[in-house]
């Protein structure tokens, strides 16, 4: 049910992707109808909403403080700019700019940091001193102002006028759109089609999109999936028309007080601000989660209230004064639907065929054109056309329980303007079920990253040393024990937990030709391990995994934590494709992974075992069977850190032992343990890349 397009890049695939519930128009700081989305990705029997509110915010911004999402910006901005030419539809785009707030010296610490991160994108950015704020926004108060981020090209956008452009412009170019059509079921076919069924009668898809906004995870419930959404609700506050507001010859930019945690922009002749409340005060729509959104929710609001926005709305008032003269003419309080991390799910999702997501936008519109361009380059050429591994669905996995959803989600919505410090770590909602056999073992002991669901140690305390998490722009607390944990490695023996490896085995008669087809290099020989590369289409790099031949027609597959899901969609996608006749088994939870390395590993390790460890019988890159202390483990001579090392494949249940053991030992030869902090730097050494980074 794909078209190409004929003219423009945005007009380009039809597909099925919406419930069929009530449709409903979102509320807040560039969150349109939930139609949005998915008119961006040219829905056949779409939900485009057909209600129009008067207020709303709309906002389109340059601004992301990642990197990869920045261009999905621009494609919007870059759509929107043209749609009304090219559809005949007004869809109210203003672009005055946008400035970002400092009212203290970390923040302009934070805007120095994101200039370093925006060089080679296409668009301008700027710091800019407090006299040009002045003279752009004549109507702030000053006093606490130190800079500003400025983004020339930022605005609003109307959320409904642009979803009309978007269907005129989908039928424009071929696209069927039908209103009402509520989707009663998703029955997958065994060919990977799907069979929609309707009121109006049954549709066969070649894929669903769930573009469906808050609904979407009635959607996923009809395919067996719970995504890890939940609906918050946000308040903006609309005023009466202000003179000094009226008296402007050119509209204001959109201003984001990052302190005040408020976004503040021109409405008219008055002013239109939205809070972010803390994470205490914030209300979330539990009931939406265990019971559902309610049948028939399309155009209501929900109830307004003031006094959770307070403290906001007299940042706001201080910062522009002449909001004190205003009238609130409205309150506008309506849903987001947040996930986890606030970003989005985007793609395939593992373990169903032909099921696709674009669901969880917390920031809204300014996601909406560049992700319908993202999604239809990726269903017509069969590959991502740059790499969003952070939009990836598959991020998240059976560990993404609802009441870890609910604090994510929390966290994320309270700390919308917080300052973003590179490393960031965020502790809502932590540990998970998914951690390692040593994580009582090593919690106390050292600072502890999340990756995947998993605590793996970043650093390891060193006595007398400051512990904890201490963000900054700066040297911080972790650089001396990361220091000291990259020399014990260079010049003794470490120890690191890598049980958060992706792990899967796969055999059966056509093992080794599905691993033929899918990588790039070589099959390793039975007894040996490579570092191989699986190739889109156009031969970029999907992923990057370790490969090893463990018996005849017998693998392991090792892959990055963060990659687990992703890799594995497209290993299993790409077997049935094909029609190989093996057994794909993801055993990431129940083996555990320890890493020896550095000069001395081998005398340790061989005070363990019979094995002969030596250059000449155990090879780099070999891998072998063997005893560690009396426990079964595979061994494979690699390690990520460039010195000599072993990493050790074990049950799960063996883990405390298996450490204690080699910590034992070792202490003749001064091991000590290691985080991914140390491991980072010593392979960045080593000029060893990282899927995902260099790669």
């Amino acid at each position: 049910m794909e078209r190409q397009s004929r003219d423009s890049d945005h007009w380009r695939w039809l597909c099925w992707c919406e419930s069929g519930l009530s449709p409903s128009q979102s509320r807040d700081e560039g969150r349109g109808p939930p139609g949005e989305i998915g008119a961006h990705c040219w829905i056949y029997l779409a939900r485009i909403c057909p209600f129009l509110f008067t207020f709303k915010a709309g906002l389109t911004t340059y601004f992301h403080p990642g990197i990869n999402l920045k261009k999905i910006h621009y494609d919007s901005i870059k759509l929107y700019e043209k749609l009304e030419e090219e559809t005949g539809q007004v869809v109210g785009f203003h672009q005055p700019g946008s400035i970002r707030i400092a009212t203290t010296p970390v923040r302009v610490d934070e805007f120095k940091y994101q200039m370093t991160r925006t060089g080679w994108h296409a668009t301008e950015q700027y710091i800019i001193e407090p006299e040009k704020i002045q003279e752009m926004f004549p109507l702030l108060n000053m006093n606490k102002i130190l800079a500003g981020l400025y983004n020339p090209g930022d605005g609003h956008i109307d959320p409904y006028s642009l979803t009309m452009a978007l269907a005129a412009g989908a039928r424009k170019y071929g696209a069927l759109l039908k209103y009402p059509a509520p989707v009663t079921s998703l029955k997958p076919r065994s060919d990977g089609t799907w069979d929609v069924e309707t009121p109006q009668g049954s549709v066969r898809a070649n894929r669903i999109v769930n573009a469906a906004g808050f609904w979407a995870r009635e959607v996923g419930k009809m395919v067996g999936l719970e995504h890890p959404l939940i609906p918050v609700q946000h308040q903006y506050v609309v005023t009466s028309t202000i003179p000094e507001v009226k008296a402007l010859k050119k509209e204001l930019p959109v201003l984001r007080d990052l302190e005040g945690s408020y976004y503040l922009r021109q409405e008219r002749d008055g002013l239109l601000f939205g809070p972010y409340e803390s994470q205490e005060k914030m209300k979330v729509q539990d009931s939406w989660v265990t019971t559902g959104v309610p049948s028939g929710f399309g155009k209501e609001l929900f109830e307004s209230d003031l006094d959770r926005i307070m403290e906001h709305v007299e940042a706001a008032m201080e910062m522009v004064p002449v909001l004190k003269k205003a009238d609130i003419i409205n309150i506008v309080n309506g849903p987001i639907t947040y996930s986890p991390d606030i970003l989005p799910m985007v793609g395939p999702h593992q373990g169903l065929r032909n099921y696709w997501v674009a669901i969880g936008f917390g920031y809204g519109i300014i996601h909406a054109g560049g992700v319908g361009k993202y999604l239809s380059d990726w269903i017509l050429h069969g590959e991502p056309p740059f790499d969003l591994i952070e939009l990836d669905p598959n991020r998240y996995g059976k560990w993404t329980t609802t009441q870890y959803t609910e604090a994510k989600a929390r966290e994320s919505y309270g700390f919308n303007n917080i300052v973003g410090y590179p490393k960031e770590e965020r502790f809502a909602g932590r540990p998970t079920q998914r951690v390692s056999g040593l994580y009582k073992t090593l919690e106390s002991k050292c600072s502890m990253g999340f990756h995947a669901g998993w605590e793996q140690p970043h650093w390891f305390y060193k006595l007398g040393q400051d512990t904890g998490y201490r963000p900054s722009f700066r040297r911080t607390n972790w650089f001396e024990p990361v220091g000291s944990e990259y020399k014990q490695v260079m010049q003794r023996v470490g120890v690191i937990d890598l049980s958060p490896f992706g792990k899967f085995n796969i055999k059966g008669q056509d093992s080794t030709r599905l691993l033929d087809h899918l990588f790039a290099n070589v099959i390793p020989k039975v007894g040996f391990t490579n570092i191989s590369h699986m190739l889109t289409p156009k031969g970029r790099v999907y992923a990057e995994l370790t490969v090893s031949h463990q018996s005849p027609g017998e693998f392991l597959l090792i892959t990055g934590s963060g990659s687990e899901l992703h890799d594995l969609r497209w290993i299993e996608e790409e077997a049935v494709k094909g029609e190989y006749d093996v057994e794909i088994k993801n055993v990431t939870d129940e083996v555990g992974v320890l890493g020896v390395a550095g000069p001395h590993a081998r005398k340790v390790l061989q005070k363990l075992t019979s094995e002969d460890l030596s250059d000449d019988v155990f090879k780099f890159l070999q891998t072998k069977s063997l005893k560690v202390s009396n426990i079964p483990v595979t061994a494979i001579r690699i390690s990520y850190t460039g010195e000599l090392g072993w990493e050790l494949y074990h049950r799960r249940e063996d883990s405390v032992a298996l450490y204690n053991a080699i910590m034992d030992a070792g202490q003749e030869e001064g091991i000590d343990n290691f985080g991914t902090y140390a491991m980072n730097a010593l392979r960045l050494e080593k000029a060893f890349r990282a899927w995902g980074s260099e790669v």
